[in-house]
């Protein structure tokens, strides 16, 4: 819980905001309760529904754009209401709202949210004591959207960088071991929720100390790159690389498995032996496969891939080693012990 509310920025703010939502408006809800207010009450009850559905989603679905855009649309909407049915005092409702929808959406999104918002209030001239009253909330109204949309499209780019410089390994520009571990935890939980197929090919380039020594360090990010730029041209779009470490790399392959997955690492083999080169020669590398199995954290995951590529390495490199499952292993062992016994 704490995890996913550190790494997706969305899903904090909507569940951030759907706390202080539900703590401001029930105890008004109570209160026109008391008073025998029912209508009012009702309305604040449907507010903290729709409140609490939203935030819900988010966290089930993932799906925190739709989720917040909703709650956007919402609590805007919510507050026109508020103020219909309590005149006056209603409008500060709206003015939270002005802010929240940009931190909920776009910031077209919420301008063009607020801008309804403010209209749909305005529209409603009795709640106004005077024309000048009704245009002094317009004005203050304006004013706190563009301060708020200035705010939110300098932070939004400003998130979007920091998140780019913490994900996308300089050199090669594909993603890193940070954006790794997310994406690998997000293909477990996927798995273990609605049954999708997944593997990794943890691969490493041969003997690529030698070519640094030999080389130097320039020809061998040349060759990183270049190994990058093949395997994403030979690789679906769906398909994910990470920068393991060095010269290792991990790639991702959601919905491929048995067969499919043997004629993909093999066509990519074959592709490096044949266009990936350095002043020496060709280059080579290995490949330690795992396909996930039911109820198999990532560590696990990992360190049967790593153990593969390990018997890759010891088996004189340039080859691709599919791990087998935990029972398999075992199972295959106690053979091998019965029949030494017997």
């Amino acid at each position: 819980m704490f995890y996913r509310l550190k790494t997706d920025f969305r899903l904090s703010i909507i569940t951030l905001l759907g706390a202080s939502a539900i703590l401001g408006i029930t105890p008004f809800a109570v209160y026109r309760f008391l008073q025998g207010n029912l209508l009012a009450a009702v309305v604040d009850v449907v507010i903290l529904a729709g409140i609490v559905g939203s935030v819900a989603c988010a966290w089930v679905t993932g799906r925190t754009k739709r989720s917040g855009l909703f709650l956007a649309v919402m609590t805007s909407s919510s507050a026109v209401v508020v103020g219909a049915l309590t005149g006056e005092p209603g409008l500060f409702w709206l003015f939270p709202c002005l802010v929240t929808s940009f931190f909920l959406a776009s910031p077209r999104l919420a301008i063009l949210i607020n801008l309804s918002a403010i209209s749909a209030m305005m529209a409603q001239t009795e709640i106004f004591r005077s024309l000048v009253q009704m245009w002094s909330f317009a004005a203050g109204a304006v004013v706190v959207s563009a301060s708020a949309y200035v705010f939110a499209f300098r932070n939004e780019s400003q998130r979007e960088r920091l998140e780019h410089l913490a994900t996308i390994d300089p050199l090669t520009g594909v993603r890193n071991r940070r954006s790794m571990d997310q994406e690998l935890a997000w293909a477990v939980a996927n798995a273990d929720r609605s049954g999708g197929v997944y593997s990794i090919a943890l691969l490493d380039i041969d003997h690529f100390k030698q070519i640094n020594d030999r080389y130097g360090h320039g020809v061998g990010d040349s060759v990183l790159v270049e190994m990058v730029a093949l395997i994403q041209q030979h690789t679906r779009r769906t398909d994910r690389l990470f920068r393991y470490g060095g010269e290792e790399f991990v790639l991702l392959l959601p919905d491929t498995c048995d067969e499919g997955l043997k004629t993909v690492l093999n066509n990519l083999q074959q592709v490096l032996r044949k266009y990936l080169r350095h002043p020496g020669g060709t280059v080579t590398a290995s490949f330690g496969v795992a396909q996930l199995i039911k109820r198999e954290d990532v560590d696990a995951w990992l360190g049967r891939a790593d153990a593969a590529l390990y018997q890759a390495k010891e088996s004189g490199r340039d080859c691709i080693i599919y791990a087998q499952a935990p029972s398999e292993h075992t199972e295959k062992a106690a053979s091998r012990a019965e029949y030494s016994l017997t």
